[in-house]
């Protein structure tokens, strides 16, 4: 059975689940709107969630809920004992937990008297790092490749998109005096996965199909924006794509 992002972390148990990916995607939202402090903030709550899980993952029983260990640096430095686990369990993970734990801690973010206030570097670094582990759990989880387990990741995001409207079933453009091109970029950035070709046509309220497709698809293709697939009629946003998008959110 292919892994999708919906059943990426289904060994976890639900809020154990939750936990990870409510904390991942907190991160990701107050980066999105230059929130660092937030950004950063967040990153504690998800070394918990992350290591509760490889704590479970290794023990062959999780938690149901995350759980903040007394002293993670010392909690993480335990594991490397556990032998028969992976050494991602063990060292390379958990490694990356402290270094995540020591920003969040000691970096002017959860205590006052840190060496930096949050800001833009620390926030990246943050987003990265909890990119990765989040990539190295699935992993672990599916054994997978690291490109497999980091589309996933991609794919748990959760794209709030100011000037989008849903119900559920349908999207709506709800800005005025903007390019087909820039609507359909925004309407793709609040999708985290592929979307059919005809769905993207309708939320648009373009009138044309034929011309949509010639228009506005095939040069945003060309463009390196999206990847338009025409034999199966979906599309998708591609990094350069992603970044225009944000760009236009942060300008309208």
């Amino acid at each position: 059975m292919s892994i999708t992002p919906a059943t990426a972390l289904a060994a976890l148990p639900e809020g154990l689940r939750d936990d990870v990916v409510e904390s991942f995607n907190h991160i990701v939202r107050n980066y999105r709107e230059h929130r660092w402090e937030p950004a950063e903030l967040n990153g504690g709550k998800l070394c918990e969630a992350v290591f509760t899980a490889i704590t479970g993952h290794i023990d062959g029983q999780y938690a149901e809920r995350s759980t903040k260990p007394r002293n993670m640096l010392s909690a993480c430095q335990a594991l490397e004992h556990k032998t028969g686990a992976s050494r991602a369990v063990r060292i390379q993970i958990p490694r990356m937990l402290i270094a995540l734990y020591e920003i969040r801690n000691n970096r002017g973010v959860g205590h006052a008297g840190g060496d930096v206030n949050p800001n833009l570097m620390d926030a990246t670094a943050v987003l990265y790092m909890s990119k990765w582990l989040l990539a190295e759990l699935i992993r672990v989880l599916h054994d997978l490749t690291t490109e497999q387990a980091s589309r996933l990741v991609e794919g748990l995001i959760e794209r709030e998109v100011p000037h989008i409207w849903t119900d559920g079933s349908k999207k709506r453009v709800l800005k005025s005096k903007i390019t087909w091109k820039q609507k359909a970029l925004l309407l793709l950035l609040s999708e985290s996965e592929a979307i059919s070709e005809q769905e993207l046509f309708r939320w648009s309220e373009h009138s044309n199909a034929s011309r949509f497709r010639r228009e506005v698809l095939r040069p945003a293709h060309k463009e390196k924006l999206i990847e338009f697939d025409e034999i199966e009629s979906t599309v998708q946003l591609l990094p350069p794509g992603i970044a225009q998008a944000e760009d236009l959110v942060n300008s309208i």
